[in-house]
C-alpha cells in the first residue's frame, strides 16, 4: 500500500472479523514500531502483545473505552520504560510515535486498529498493569486493539488551513 494512502485511510476500527493476525504480520508491525523516533534514540519501549482470549476479556471488561477488545484477536499494550529514559517525561513522546507506527503498520497490512489510550489516567494504567503484571518502572500508554476490519476504511481529508502559522501566530 502506498504510505499517503495508509495515512488518508487509518481509521479507529472497532469491529473485527474471527481472522487470527498471523505472527509474521505481528513482527512486522512490532519492526514498524521500534522504528519509531525517540529522545536521545534511547528507544524506552515495551510491546505486550496480547492474544490470549480471557486476557483481552479482561481488558475489555476493565477499560471504559476498550469493548471491542472483546470481539478483537490481538491488542497491543505499547509501555514507557522509566529505567530506560534519560530526559524525563520524553517516553511519553516517544511511545506515542511507537504507537502511530505500529497503527501505520496496520493499516498496511490490511489489519483494522483503534488507540485506546490508558497514560496518565490511572483508573486506566492501574487494571491494565495488574492484569499484564507490569513492574513498577513500566508504565502503560496506550493500548491497541486489532483485527481484520468488518467495517470500512474511509477516506479523510482533515487538513485545515487555519491551523497552519508560519513564522509567528
Amino acid at each position: 500500500m502506498e504510505f499517503f494512502e495508509a495515512l488518508r485511510t487509518r481509521r479507529s476500527i472497532r469491529k473485527y472479523t474471527s481472522q487470527p493476525i498471523a505472527r509474521e504480520d505481528v513482527q512486522v508491525m512490532l519492526e514498524a514500531a521500534m522504528l519509531a523516533p525517540s529522545a536521545s534514540n534511547r528507544q524506552p519501549w515495551h510491546f505486550v502483545v496480547v492474544d490470549d482470549r480471557a486476557t483481552l476479556d479482561r481488558i475489555a471488561a476493565e477499560h471504559p473505552y476498550a469493548k471491542m477488545a472483546a470481539d478483537a484477536p490481538l491488542a497491543v499494550v505499547v509501555c514507557g520504560d522509566l529505567d530506560a529514559e534519560k530526559t524525563r517525561g520524553f517516553w511519553v513522546q516517544d511511545c506515542s510515535a511507537a504507537t502511530q507506527n505500529l497503527m501505520l503498520a496496520a493499516r498496511a497490512l490490511g489489519i483494522g486498529s483503534v488507540w485506546c489510550g490508558l497514560h496518565p489516567v490511572e483508573d486506566r494504567v492501574a487494571p491494565v498493569r495488574r492484569i499484564l503484571g507490569l513492574p513498577d518502572n513500566i508504565i502503560p500508554l496506550s493500548l491497541v486493539v486489532m483485527g481484520y476490519p468488518a467495517q470500512d476504511f474511509s477516506q479523510a481529508d482533515r487538513y485545515q488551513e487555519n491551523k497552519v502559522h508560519h513564522n509567528h501566530w
